[in-house]
């Protein structure tokens, strides 16, 4: 239906705008729609291949400024990870699935927007249970970047540090949530819609990057994101009852 395809499209967009602004946030603010909109499974790779993609333009640009020491171990727990995801997708019914997605959007908003200090989120350690945590959350939830921003969190990054070493980290988890998954069954009209999106939404990223506030787009994403977790879970629920 064209409403379903527009509603599509504007989260797609929206999502793809935040990831631009804050180098995450595409899946925290996307999943919870697109989960109500083409089920946990659809939802969930859709929204790994729009995240991988945006975190690959991104990562042409800030290349240089990637932390290769920090982000190997991160990201080798993660791809060791994403098959724990994958079969808990395959395994859980549809309900129990929406729950545990939103709930684990919902817990990790809510850490982020503490700041939540975990010593042993530092050092190489640290690095490695960010990425096995963030692996299993991308794969199963398409939400890999809590985890990983947690760490940032405790490392001291800066968001100018923290912008291309989460879009490093996205490319990577990404792929092998894909590969572990399939693209998502879209049809041709589907697609378009989606690639259409995806370029307007990072434009208007761009446009709204010198403008608007670390403070306030991190605001904006984290409100968005607890609202969807939110109601993925009660959506859940409901259909468990």
């Amino acid at each position: 239906m064209l409403m379903d395809d527009v509603l599509l499209a504007g989260t797609v967009l929206l999502g793809a705008s935040v990831q631009w602004l804050t180098g995450m946030g595409f899946a925290l603010v996307a999943v919870p729609a697109l989960v109500l909109l083409l089920g946990p499974a659809e939802g969930v790779v859709l929204a790994n291949c729009a995240s991988g993609v945006i975190c690959l333009i991104g990562l042409a640009e800030g290349w240089r400024r990637v932390r290769v020491g920090a982000m190997v171990p991160l990201c080798v727990a993660a791809a060791c990870t994403v098959p724990v995801g994958a079969w808990l997708t395959g395994h859980l019914p549809e309900p129990a699935l929406m729950v545990v997605m939103g709930a684990l959007v919902t817990v990790a908003v809510l850490l982020v927007m503490g700041g939540a200090r975990v010593h042993a989120l530092r050092g190489t350690k640290g690095a490695v249970a960010a990425g096995a945590i963030g692996g299993i959350m991308n794969s199963a939830a398409g939400v890999g970047g809590p985890p990983m921003s947690l760490y940032a969190v405790n490392a001291g990054w800066t968001a100018r540090e923290f912008i291309p070493n989460a879009f490093f980290y996205g490319v990577v988890v990404n792929v092998f949530s894909v590969a572990a998954h399939g693209t998502p069954g879209l049809g041709g009209a589907q697609w378009a819609w989606v690639a259409g999106a995806l370029v307007v939404g990072m434009v208007i990223g761009r446009a709204l990057s010198g403008r608007l506030s670390e403070r306030r787009a991190r605001g904006l994403v984290l409100g968005l994101a607890l609202a969807g977790g939110v109601t993925t879970v009660v959506k859940g629920v409901c259909g468990v009852v």
